[in-house]
């Protein structure tokens, strides 16, 4: 892989409780929205899970996914291709909190704060926080 290794945590206040925060990482058709205009492989399940694979791609770049874990709290992913490394997330309540790194030729570390402040504004809508 081209790149240069990079990392990044960032942990952000959200206003929202952890079962919107978790249910916004982990469902594929909420992934979809606040990660537009990335888009993901059709035929995701409803939820990710343990042992999904999957891919995303923004314009020509393309990124592969594993699911290592996904739980109520915490969702690792391998990544392949245009990143790799491995991005995870943890929150709770009114938080979340996001560790990635990587080799790669993206800055990583403006791609994530963008991501989480995508993630806060859209939780923020949602109609149960």
């Amino acid at each position: 892989m081209f790149g240069q290794f990079q990392q990044s945590q960032l942990r952000i206040e959200v206003d929202a409780p952890a079962n919107i925060i978790g249910d916004s990482l982990l469902h594929s058709a909420q992934l979809r929205q606040w990660l537009f205009p990335q888009r993901f492989d059709t035929g995701l399940p409803e939820r990710l899970h343990s042992g999904l694979t999957f891919s995303s791609s923004l314009g020509p770049l393309t990124i592969q996914h594993h699911v290592q874990l996904a739980d109520s709290h915490c969702l690792r992913l391998l990544l392949s291709q245009g990143i790799d490394g491995y991005h995870e997330w943890y929150w709770g309540e009114g938080w979340v909190q996001s560790r990635l790194e990587g080799i790669s030729l993206l800055p990583l570390n403006l791609s994530q704060t963008l991501n989480l402040l995508r993630l806060r504004e859209f939780v923020a809508r949602s109609p149960s926080s």
